[in-house]
């Protein structure tokens, strides 16, 4: 079921609320990664250039519901839209009564965790919130995953509910990556551990051709085939839960190389002294901090070979430069590659930045949550509501 998108209603002087995710960081006030604000951007110009009367909303932080707090207001976001936008935003703190909403200028509703209902997906909340407008657009993939009041009910009650251009693109990249992907498929998923992951690996063992672990999570399933892995970052009680999965992947055929050499040292700080080892030979005193250049390599050529490409989670502590060799390696071997790429999840979109190779990627989701919910399968509330709102 495919969702209605906003470039399929009329908007010219309705009423728009839009759904954005400007939960971004900050830091004295002032936002540090602008990242969400700017991939929200076409769907507020496209409102805009339609002529309609643009109120914006979105939540920031985990505020105590009912109470303002000033170290959480949108009050940064909106310093940074009115930049970005080249027009002034009104931050609208008191919005329950209604809104002054007009053509000449750009309404943003106060961190929407202030009201109380919020998380609860409280339906007179959404009530009004529904009110506020004649069409509704969702384009906060980041919060699709929470059934709450701005994400949930107001689609119950709002007249018209459409995508919003952002959101369009995360269902169909992902759509693509998942759900009807061109093969071989490689998924690689990397991060400290097996049991926030776990509904993920087994989903993803019955859809790919080639599953790749790294980071924490490879260090289990090395343990889980009999490896010593020292003092590395692992999960013991979940090493029969890896051992199933591997058993999985070897019923259905599914490659899942795991890391034949690492670069290890004896503590992770920035002054840590790395030497690489075969993964046969890992001591009790050793950390496994990073995939060496055998495995990196490998994994590499995989990646070349693949027609699409899912990645989340690093697989070593990219974070030291001496640990980063590997995430950058696959970094690189995915802007090399033909393969249609999409990578979710915040550190391993850091590192690409970091490394100057997020241009490499054909997309890069927006959300954290919400993406491994998708990758693992699950139907996600918002998107579930949309599209039945869609189907009228």
């Amino acid at each position: 079921m495919a969702v209605q998108s906003m470039k399929d209603v009329e908007l010219g002087g309705k009423r728009v609320l839009i759904r954005e995710d400007f939960n971004v960081p900050l830091k004295d006030g002032v936002v540090q990664d602008d990242t969400r604000i700017r991939m929200a951007l076409p769907t507020i110009r496209a409102a805009l250039d339609a002529g309609a009367h643009v109120i914006l909303m979105s939540h920031m932080g985990r505020p105590k519901e009912g109470e303002f707090d000033e170290a959480l207001s949108l009050k940064p976001v909106a310093a940074a839209l009115e930049k970005a936008l080249d027009q002034p935003v009104e931050l609208v703190r008191d919005w329950e009564g209604g809104v002054d909403a007009g053509p000449d200028k750009i309404l943003l509703l106060e961190n929407i965790r202030f009201a109380k209902g919020e998380k609860a997906d409280d339906d007179e909340l959404g009530r009004k919130l529904a009110a506020l407008c004649d069409v509704f657009v969702f384009d906060a993939f980041g919060a699709a995953h929470r059934a709450q009041a701005s994400t949930h009910s107001v689609m119950k009650h709002a007249p018209v509910v459409v995508a919003g251009l952002l959101m369009e693109k995360e269902l169909d990249s992902l759509g693509k990556a998942i759900e009807n992907p061109q093969r071989p498929l490689v998924a690689i998923l990397g991060g400290a551990k097996v049991s926030s992951k776990l509904g993920v690996l087994k989903n993803l063992v019955s859809k790919v051709d080639v599953l790749i672990v790294g980071g924490g999570i490879a260090n289990t399933f090395l343990a889980a085939a009999g490896k010593n892995v020292g003092k590395s970052l692992h999960e013991p009680d979940l090493i029969e839960d890896a051992k199933a999965i591997m058993k999985m992947a070897e019923e259905k055929g599914v490659e899942m190389p795991l890391p034949e050499d690492a670069v290890i040292a004896s503590e992770l700080s920035k002054n840590a002294r790395p030497h690489l080892e075969s993964v046969d030979v890992i001591n009790d005193e050793d950390m496994i901090l990073d995939i060496g250049p055998q495995t990196a390599k490998k994994y590499g050529d995989l990646i070349k070979g693949a027609k699409t490409v899912l990645w989340n989670g690093p697989v070593g502590a990219f974070e030291y430069d001496q640990f980063a060799g590997g995430t950058k390696v696959l970094g690189y071997a995915i802007k090399d590659s033909e393969a249609f790429s999409v990578v979710g999840g915040g550190d391993v979109v850091s590192a690409l930045e970091m490394f100057g190779l997020a241009d490499g990627v054909s997309y890069i989701s927006t959300g954290g949550g919400s993406f491994l919910e998708f990758v693992e399968g699950k139907e996600l509330p918002a998107v579930k509501l949309l599209k039945e709102r869609s189907a009228g």
